[in-house]
C-alpha cells in the first residue's frame, strides 16, 4: 500500500512539472511617451491543438479590462475599441505557439500591468494559464543643445566639441552621448559615451583614441566635452551629436528607448601645406673665390604651435639631371648634421634659418634651395609629415680667372702606305692664370666624307686630369692592344701615335684641352675648354687585288667514289694577309648557293650548311700550301651533284691579334655530273665439298656482291633464307625455307623443316654461312639462298627493301662405299655357316654313339661273311 501511494505521488509531480507554461517579458518595461511597444507572448508544454490562442487583458485599479484577442474581434473593451481598429493596438501571431502585443504609439496613461491569457486545451488542468508584465511609460524629456564649433581650423590645431544633454530622472534608465563627424558618403563616430561609465571610439579613430587623440571633458551640468587634438584634413566634415535613453531590462542588458541627433556645425580643416610659403632672401648672387657666402631661408606658417621643423639647404651645379645634393640640414629636434668648418646653418628666429658657406670656390656657383618639412605630432609620441615645399633656388656666382691658353696640333709622322706609323703632337702654348689647375686632353678623329656630307666627330680616347687612360668606345679594342698609344709627354704636350695606320684612319684630328681646377670636396671641376684647328692625316690608297682559280685534281664519275677540288690563291697590294675560304654549292648555275665547310683565316675548319650528320667525316678541307687550298668529298651521292666553288678572303692583322678583312673572291666553278642507277646486288653459293659422309657437318656460303654506288655499311643491310629442293618437297606443292635471318640478324628456323639440324651465321658483311650438322639421307639434294636489300635514306630516315635475290642452286649428296655395304651381310652371311657347321657337327657325333649302343657284341661268324658282304 506505501509503494502504491509512493507511485501516486510521483505521478502528481510529474503532471504538475509538465503542465503548461506561459512566458511574457520580465518587467517593468520602460519606454518613452510616443515610441512604439512590443510585448510578445509564449505558451509551451500544452495538451490539444498544436495553434493556441492568445488574449490580452489590462489591470486598471481592481478592474481587469479586455485588450485584444488572437481569436474573437469582439473580445476589446469599449475603452480599447477605438485603438484596436485603427490599428495603434494589434496582435500578431509569431507562431502556432506565440504572439506579440504591439502598441504603435505608447501613452502616459498606458501604465499598467498586462496580462496575457491562453484559453485551456488540456485535458487536465496544470501548470500557470496567465502571465503578466508591467508597463511603465516615461514622458519625452530628452533635450540635446549642441555648441557651435569652430567653422574653421588649422591642421595640427585643437578641435572643442560641446553638447548640453538633458533629462528628467527616472528610474531604470541611462544616457549616452556619441560625436560622429559626416563625411561626402560616409559617417564616421569618433567616441561613445555611456551608458554608464563606458567609453567606446569608433573604428576609425580607435587608434587615434588609445594614443590621446581624443579626449573627454565632462565640466557637469549635463555637458559632455570631446577635444580632438591634432586636427588633420580627413577630419573635416560635418559633426552631429547624437544622444540615447536606455533602460535596463530584467536580464541585465540595455534597450534604446529613445534616441535624438543635433547638428553642431560644418569643420573646415585647412592644411598645413596650404599656409607654408618658403623663400630665400634672394633671388641672384655673386661672390668672389674665398669670400662667405650668405643666404637666409624665410618661412611662413600658420599655427606654430606643437609643429616640428625640419630645414634643408640644397645645391645643384645647374649642369646636371641628377638630385639636388645635400648641403647642410636642421631636423625637428634641432640636431644639425652634415656641418663642417666650411658649412654652417644657424637659426634666426622661430622661421628663419642661414646657411653659411665659408671660402666659396668656383665650384660653388650653381643653384642654392631651401627644403622645408613640417611635421605634427600624432600622439603617444610619434610623429607625421604633414608638409614639404622647398623654396625657389637662387642662382649664385662664385667669380674666378679662368686660366687662358692656346691649342696646337701638328703631324710629327705622316704615313705613306697603309699599315704604316704616325704620329700627332698637341702643344698647349700661352698659359696664363693656371694657378693649381691641371691639364687633360680629348682626341677626336672625323671621317673624310664627300663634299656636303657631315659627319660627327669619333671620341679616340681621353687623358683626364690624374692621367687615367679613358678610351673610346670605337677605339677600346686598339688602345687595349696597344696598336694605339695616348701619351703625355710633358705637362703641356699630348701625343697621340697609331702604330699601323689603317685606311679607316684617315681623315682629320683634333685634340681638345681641358683645365680642371680641384674644389673643396676634393674633386676636380671642369673650368675651359679649349680645341685644336683640325689636322688631315691622308695618304695613296693602293687596291687590293685578289683572284682565285679552281681546279679539279679528282673526277667523281660514279657513286662512292671521291672528288677532289684545288683552289689557288694570287693576292696583290696585301700586307701580312691571311686567307678565310669557304667552300659553296649550288645545284645548278644561278640557284642558291650553300655552304658546305670553311677554313678561318688561322686554318680553323668548320662545318658550315652540311647538314648529314651521318657524313660528316666525308669532307675535308686543308691547307696544302702557302696559297692553295684543297676540298674532298668521299662517298659521292647523287645528292652531291652540283657546282662546287671557293670563295677567298683575305685579311690584315694589326699589331694585335685582330684580323681586318681586305678583299673576297669567288673562284670558278666545278661540277659533279655523274649518271646512277643505284646500287647492283649480286647472290652466289659455293661449298668447298658437295658431297659428304653420313654424319659429317657439311657448310655452304652464300656470297652477296655490291656494285656501283655502294652507301655506308651502316646503311645497308640483307635479309637471307635458304631453301632445300628435295623430292618430297616437290611432291608436296613447293619449297618451304629451311632456315633465315632478317635484317637484324635474328635467325629463324622454319618449322615445316624441323627434321634438318643446321645453323645460320654471318661470318663477314656480305657472307652468310649455312651449315648442316650430322649430314642424313634426307638432307641429300639442292640447296640455294635468297636475299632482300634493305637501303637507309638519310633524308628521310626509312628503310626501303629492293627486289629479291636467288642464287643459282648447289646439290648436296653423301657417298657411299662397297665394302660398307656388304660389310654387315658378308659377316651375318659367315656367322650364319660357322653356326650352322657346328650345330651338324654335333648332331652327327651324337647320332653315331646311340646307334653303336643297340648292336650286339658277339663276334661275327665266317660263314656268314659273305652273305653279310651281300646284303
Amino acid at each position: 500500500m506505501e509503494k502504491v501511494l509512493y507511485f501516486s505521488l510521483i505521478l502528481s509531480a510529474i503532471s504538475v512539472c509538465g503542465g503548461r507554461i506561459v512566458k511574457v517579458p520580465e518587467g517593468p518595461l520602460v519606454r518613452v511617451e510616443g515610441q512604439a511597444v512590443v510585448m510578445r507572448c509564449d505558451v509551451s508544454e500544452y495538451e490539444g491543438p498544436r495553434d493556441q490562442d492568445f488574449e490580452w487583458t489590462v489591470q486598471q485599479g481592481d478592474k481587469e479590462v479586455q485588450l485584444i484577442s488572437t481569436f474573437d474581434s469582439q473580445y476589446p473593451s469599449s475603452v480599447f475599441i477605438d485603438r484596436v481598429r485603427s490599428g495603434d493596438i494589434s496582435v500578431k501571431k509569431l507562431s502556432d505557439s506565440s504572439a506579440q502585443l504591439q502598441i504603435k504609439k505608447v501613452r502616459a496613461t498606458d501604465s499598467a500591468v498586462y496580462r496575457c491569457h491562453t484559453p485551456s486545451t488540456d485535458n487536465t488542468v496544470s501548470g500557470n494559464y496567465a502571465a503578466e508584465v508591467e508597463l511603465r511609460v516615461i514622458g519625452d524629456t530628452l533635450k540635446v543643445v549642441p555648441k557651435i564649433p569652430q567653422p574653421t581650423v588649422s591642421q595640427g590645431s585643437l578641435l572643442e566639441l560641446y553638447c548640453n544633454v538633458t533629462r528628467a530622472f527616472t528610474e531604470h534608465t541611462s544616457i549616452s552621448v556619441t560625436w560622429s563627424v559626416k563625411k561626402a558618403t560616409t559617417t564616421e563616430d569618433l567616441l561613445t559615451v555611456g551608458p554608464g561609465d563606458k567609453m567606446t571610439p569608433g573604428s576609425y579613430y580607435s587608434q587615434r583614441y588609445a594614443d590621446g587623440g581624443l579626449r573627454l571633458d565632462l565640466p557637469g551640468g549635463g555637458i559632455y566635452g570631446l577635444m580632438v587634438t591634432d586636427i588633420r584634413p580627413e577630419d573635416q566634415g560635418e559633426y552631429v551629436c547624437m544622444a540615447r535613453e536606455w533602460t535596463r531590462q530584467a536580464d541585465g542588458s540595455l534597450h534604446k528607448i529613445l534616441e535624438k541627433m543635433e547638428k553642431m556645425g560644418n569643420v573646415t580643416v585647412t592644411p598645413t601645406a596650404q599656409s607654408l610659403m618658403v623663400a630665400v632672401g634672394m633671388n641672384s648672387t655673386t661672390v668672389n673665390v674665398g669670400d662667405t657666402l650668405n643666404l637666409t631661408c624665410s618661412i611662413t606658417l600658420d599655427n606654430l604651435v606643437s609643429r616640428g621643423l625640419d630645414v634643408t639647404w640644397q645645391f645643384s651645379d645647374g649642369t646636371t639631371s641628377s638630385a639636388p645634393k645635400v648641403l647642410v640640414r636642421l631636423d625637428r629636434d634641432g640636431v644639425v648634421s652634415k656641418s663642417s668648418e666650411q658649412i654652417g646653418l644657424l637659426r634666426l628666429t622661430d622661421l628663419g634659418f642661414r646657411l653659411l658657406l665659408r671660402r666659396a670656390v668656383s665650384s660653388d656657383s650653381g643653384n642654392y634651395s631651401c627644403l622645408v618639412r613640417v611635421w605634427l605630432p600624432q600622439g603617444a609620441g610619434k610623429w607625421y609629415q604633414a608638409a614639404e615645399k622647398t623654396s625657389s633656388p637662387a642662382q649664385v656666382k662664385v667669380t674666378q680667372l679662368d686660366p687662358e691658353y692656346q691649342v696646337a696640333l701638328r703631324s710629327v709622322v705622316t704615313p705613306q702606305f697603309t699599315g704604316d706609323p704616325t704620329e700627332l703632337l698637341c702643344q698647349v702654348n700661352s698659359v696664363l692664370h693656371m694657378q693649381a689647375s691641371r691639364l687633360g686632353v680629348t682626341w677626336l678623329y672625323t671621317e673624310t666624307t664627300a663634299v656636303n656630307q657631315i659627319r660627327s666627330p669619333v671620341t679616340v680616347g681621353s687623358l683626364n686630369e690624374r692621367g687615367s687612360l679613358l678610351p673610346g668606345q670605337d677605339y677600346k679594342t686598339r688602345l687595349e692592344a696597344g696598336d694605339i698609344a695616348l701619351i703625355r709627354s710633358e705637362p703641356d704636350s699630348f701625343t697621340l701615335r697609331l702604330l699601323h695606320a689603317r685606311n679607316t684612319d684617315m681623315g682629320s684630328y683634333v685634340c681638345n684641352v681641358t683645365a680642371w681646377t680641384q674644389n673643396r670636396n676634393g674633386a676636380w671641376d671642369r673650368t675651359k675648354d679649349v680645341s685644336s684647328s683640325p689636322v688631315t692625316v691622308q695618304w695613296t690608297l693602293k687596291t687590293p687585288v685578289l683572284s682565285v682559280a679552281a681546279h679539279r685534281v679528282r673526277e667523281a664519275s660514279t657513286g662512292g667514289s671521291t672528288f677532289e677540288m684545288s683552289c689557288q690563291v694570287t693576292g696583290q697590294n696585301l700586307q701580312r694577309p691571311g686567307y678565310s675560304v669557304v667552300i659553296l654549292t649550288q645545284e645548278a648555275q644561278g640557284a642558291k648557293p650553300r655552304k658546305v665547310l670553311s677554313l678561318t683565316a688561322d686554318s680553323v675548319m668548320q662545318l658550315e650548311e652540311w647538314a648529314e650528320p651521318s657524313r660528316v667525316d666525308s669532307v675535308v678541307l686543308e691547307k696544302t700550301g702557302p696559297l692553295e687550298y684543297r676540298f674532298r668529298l668521299y662517298g659521292v651521292q647523287v645528292s652531291d651533284r652540283g657546282l662546287y666553288y671557293c670563295e677567298v678572303t683575305a685579311w690584315t692583322r694589326d699589331q694585335g691579334s685582330e684580323w681586318i678583312r681586305a678583299v673576297s673572291a669567288e673562284s670558278n666553278k666545278m661540277e659533279i655530273a655523274f649518271e646512277d642507277t643505284g646500287p647492283v646486288f649480286n647472290v652466289s653459293i659455293h661449298s668447298d665439298k658437295h658431297a659428304v659422309s653420313l654424319g659429317e657437318t657439311a657448310k655452304l656460303l652464300c656470297t652477296l656482291t655490291v656494285k656501283g654506288a655502294s652507301p655506308n655499311t651502316g646503311d645497308l643491310s640483307f635479309e637471307v633464307r635458304w631453301f632445300q629442293s628435295r623430292m618430297q618437297a616437290m611432291e608436296n606443292g613447293g619449297v618451304g625455307p629451311l632456315i633465315g635471318m632478317d635484317r637484324w640478324g635474328v635467325v629463324r628456323k622454319s618449322g615445316s623443316n624441323g627434321s634438318c639440324d643446321c645453323s645460320l651465321e654471318r661470318s663477314g658483311p656480305l657472307n652468310f654461312v649455312l651449315t648442316v650438322h650430322g649430314v642424313q639421307y634426307e638432307d641429300v639434294g639442292e640447296y640455294y639462298c635468297t636475299a632482300t636489300p634493305w637501303l637507309f635514306s638519310p633524308t628521310t630516315g626509312a628503310w626501303s627493301n629492293s627486289h629479291e635475290l636467288t642464287s643459282s642452286p648447289i646439290y648436296l649428296s653423301v657417298q657411299l662405299a662397297l665394302w660398307e655395304s656388304l660389310k654387315m651381310p658378308v659377316l651375318y652371311g659367315i656367322g650364319a655357316s660357322v653356326l650352322m657347321a657346328i650345330v651338324s657337327v654335333l648332331l652327327g657325333i651324337a647320332g653315331a654313339r646311340c646307334c653303336h649302343k643297340s648292336i650286339g657284341t658277339s663276334p661275327r661268324s665266317r660263314s656268314k661273311l659273305v652273305d653279310l658282304e651281300m646284303d
